[in-house]
C-alpha cells in the first residue's frame, strides 16, 4: 500500500480508534450542559391510605358508588425550587467544562499528530536505509558469484573470498535488524490507522525532507506568542481558572438555602372531610453555610493559577529549545552539498569496477564501502532529524507552519 504522508494522515484522522474515543468526552460534556438546565422533577407523594375499617371509623361521603365511605387519604405534592441563580451558574461552569474538554480534545490530537508523523518519517528512513543496503548486498552477492570461481582455481586468495563471503553476512544482519524495526513502524502505524493487518504501508520518498524555505521566515518571538495563543494545552490551563472561578461563584450561592414549594391533600384526617392546603419549606442557615465548600473552591482558583503562570512557562521554554535544536539540525542538513550525494553514489561505482578489474585492493574497496555506508547514514539521519524538529516546533506552537 503506497501512500504519501498527506494520504496517510488523512486516513489516521479518519479511523483512528483512540481519536473517536476521546472525542465522545466533548458530548459528555455538553451532555452535562444539558443536565444542568432542567428542573428537578416534582415530587408525589401518596400516603394514609386504610385498607380496612373499624366500628369506630365515621361515614365520609363515598369515593366511586357504594366505596370509600370510610377510607382515607392524604396527596402531597413538592417542587424543589433553586435560589440565588444557582441553575444559570451551574449552566456557566458546565458550558466551561465544554470549552475543556474540546481543548483537552485539540491536546489529544497534537500529541497523538506528532507520534504519528515522526512514525512515518521513521518508516521512510528505514525504507531508504533498506534500500541502500539491499543495493550493497546485490553488488557484493554479483561479485560473489564471479569470484568463487575464481578462488576454486586458485586465481585469487582464499583470505580475500571470505573476506568478501564476511561483508555480505554484515549486509544481511544489517537488512534483518532493519526490517525488524520495519515490522514494529508497521504494527504502529497500522494500529494508529487502524488498517487491517495484512496491509503492507510503503510512504513515498518525495516528501522526506520538509520545506527549508518556509524555515527561513521562523521569528523566535512569533512563535513564542503562538504558542501562548494556539497550544490547546495552555489554553485548557485558562479555561480551568475560568472554570473555577464560576465554580466558586456557585459555592457562593450555596450559602442560600433553596425552597420547596408544597400542596396537600387530606381526605378525612381533618376537620374537613376534603382539605386541601399550601406551604413551603426552606433549611435554616444556622450552622453550615458551605463555608468549607466555599473555601475550597477559592483554593482552586490559586492552584489553577499557579498552574496556568507554570504552563505559559513551559511552552515558552519548549518553543525555544525546539528553535534551537531545529536550528542545529537545518545547518547539519545544509552543510551536505546537495550534489554530495550523488557524487557518493558515482564514486562507489567506479571503485566498484576498480576493484573488478583489479586496480584497487579489497582492502581499499571494502573501506569504501563502510565510508560510503557511513555517510549515505550520516545524510539520512541528518533528513531524519530535520523533519522530526520541525515537527517538534509545530508540536510546541500548536499550529502547522
Amino acid at each position: 500500500m503506497l501512500v504519501s504522508k498527506a494520504e496517510a494522515e488523512a486516513i489516521f484522522l479518519k479511523n483512528n480508534l483512540r481519536l473517536l474515543s476521546e472525542k465522545l468526552n466533548i458530548d459528555q460534556a455538553e451532555a452535562q450542559v444539558i443536565q444542568a438546565k432542567l428542573w428537578p422533577n416534582p415530587r408525589l407523594e401518596v400516603g394514609e391510605i386504610n385498607l380496612w375499617s373499624n366500628a369506630k371509623s365515621e361515614q365520609l361521603p363515598p369515593i366511586s358508588g357504594n366505596w370509600g365511605k370510610t377510607s382515607e387519604v392524604t396527596v402531597g405534592l413538592e417542587q424543589l425550587i433553586y435560589t440565588a441563580r444557582k441553575r444559570k451558574k451551574l449552566m456557566a461552569m458546565e458550558k466551561v467544562g465544554v470549552e475543556i474538554a474540546q481543548e483537552y480534545f485539540q491536546d489529544f490530537l497534537r500529541i497523538l499528530k506528532v507520534e504519528f508523523r515522526n512514525n512515518l518519517t521513521h518508516l521512510q528512513y528505514v525504507e531508504e536505509k533498506q534500500s541502500v543496503y539491499k543495493k550493497q548486498l546485490a553488488s557484493i552477492q554479483k561479485l560473489l558469484n564471479a569470484y568463487s570461481n575464481q578462488a576454486r582455481q586458485g586465481n585469487i586468495s582464499k583470505g580475500e573470498f571470505i573476506r568478501l563471503k564476511a561483508s555480505e553476512l554484515e549486509f544481511v544482519k544489517q537488512l534483518s535488524d532493519l526490517q525488524k524495526e520495519n515490522n514494529q513502524l508497521q504494527k504502529e502505524l497500522k494500529t494508529l490507522m487502524n488498517l487491517p493487518p495484512q496491509n503492507f504501508l510503503k510512504i513515498s520518498m518525495h516528501q522526506f525532507v520538509p520545506d527549508v524555505n518556509k524555515m527561513e521566515s521562523i521569528n523566535l518571538a512569533t512563535l513564542t506568542a503562538d504558542a501562548l495563543e494556539n497550544r490547546p494545552d495552555v489554553k485548557a490551563s485558562v479555561l480551568e481558572e475560568k472554570y473555577n472561578n464560576r465554580k466558586y461563584k456557585y459555592e457562593l450561592s450555596q450559602r442560600t438555602p433553596d425552597v420547596t414549594l408544597l400542596a396537600s391533600y387530606d381526605r378525612g384526617g381533618n376537620i374537613m372531610n376534603d382539605f386541601v392546603g399550601v406551604g413551603f419549606a426552606l433549611d435554616l442557615p444556622f450552622f453550615s453555610r458551605n463555608q468549607g465548600n466555599i473555601k475550597a473552591s477559592k483554593i482552586e482558583i490559586q492552584k489553577s493559577q499557579y498552574m496556568k503562570e507554570e504552563k505559559n512557562n513551559q511552552a515558552q521554554n519548549e518553543v525555544i529549545q525546539a528553535y534551537e535544536d531545529l536550528v542545529v539540525a537545518k545547518k547539519l542538513y545544509e552543510n551536505i552539498e546537495a550534489s554530495y550525494e550523488k557524487d557518493l553514489d558515482m564514486l562507489l561505482e567506479s571503485h566498484q569496477k576498480n576493484f573488478v578489474l583489479r586496480n584497487t585492493s579489497m582492502l581499499e574497496y571494502l573501506d569504501f564501502v563502510n565510508a560510503y555506508l557511513e555517510n549515505k547514514t550520516i545524510i539520512l539521519d541528518s533528513k531524519k532529524e530535520l523533519n522530526e524538529h520541525f515537527e517538534e516546533l509545530q508540536f510546541v506552537i500548536g499550529k502547522e507552519l
